[in-house]
Order: structure tokens, then sequence, then C-alpha cells
């Protein structure tokens, strides 16, 4: 009879420890999974923030590059403008003589004294030179352009005598 007792405790012994066996197991199980998707979605994370900065690396030296080439091109057209502003008096279609020429950059390009190196005067022309796609002209060009075309243009002598005077 005590063997059977003795039986029956181990019997009870072993289902409590299957089933603290189990409950353990679950639990493990259960914490390996949390910790899993806590890894996984860090690392997702991480890759994801990774492949985000790539794409901004990228993009900003395609952008930087961009920009560089549209600053050259720029510069290359104010150049140009510059150059063909002083040199626009010796192309063939000019119609004056560049003798009667004076550059003077700005707020006007060129001021043409039309007739000054025959010995006669005919006209004075204010010339403003565009190249490039559009020719729009500044504000301060147009206020210019407006008071020739109004006539609020005058003539005056200033005399300046000097302290030995």
């Amino acid at each position: 009879m005590i063997e059977w007792i003795f039986i029956i405790l181990l019997v009870i012994v072993l289902i409590y420890l299957f089933w603290k066996y189990a409950e353990l197991k679950g639990e493990s199980e259960n914490r390996g999974r949390e910790l899993f998707e806590r890894w996984r979605s860090t690392e997702l994370e991480t890759q994801a923030k990774e492949k985000a900065e790539l794409i901004f690396r990228d993009w900003m030296q395609q952008e930087e590059k961009r920009i560089r080439e549209d600053a050259i091109k720029r510069s290359e057209a104010v150049v140009t403008g510059k150059v063909t502003e002083h040199l626009i008096p010796f192309f063939p279609d000019f119609k004056y003589n560049p003798k009667n020429v004076r550059f003077l950059g700005t707020p006007v390009d060129l001021v043409i004294f039309d007739g000054l190196s025959e010995g006669e005067v005919k006209n004075i022309v204010f010339v403003e030179v565009k190249t490039g796609k559009t020719a729009n002209m500044s504000t301060r060009e147009r206020q210019v352009r407006d008071c020739v075309q109004n006539k609020n243009v005058i003539w005056e002598i200033i005399h300046h005598k000097g302290s030995g005077d």
C-alpha cells in the first residue's frame, strides 16, 4: 500500500512539475516573442532611418550639384551679358559709330552721342543692352527710360572753384 501512495505522490509531483514546466515554457516563449518583436521593431526603425539618411544624402548631393550647375550657368550669363555690353558697339549690325559710344554700365549701359566724331551731334541715345532669354528692365532702368521719354532731362554746368581761386 505504501508503494501505491508513493506512486500516487510521484504521479502528482510529476503532474505538478509538468504543469509548471508548461507554464514556464509558455512564459519563456511569450517573453522570447516580446523580445524578438521589440528587437525587430528597433531593427526596422534603424534600417528605415539608415535608408532615409542615405536617400537624403543622395538627394542633397544631387540638389547641390544642380544648384552649382545653375549658379555656373547664371554666372556665365552675367559674364556674357557684361562682355556683350562692352563689345556691342563693334558688332556689324550696330547702327551707330563706335567712336560716339560711351559706356556707363548702370543705370543705362551706353550713351551714344550720334554724330559726335563727325563734329555734329544729331541725337543723344540712351541704350540698355539685354542678352539672354528675358529682356526685362529693372525698376531703375524703367525709371530712367520714363524720364527720357517724358523729356525730364536737364542740361547743367557745374563750375567748381578750387581752393586756390
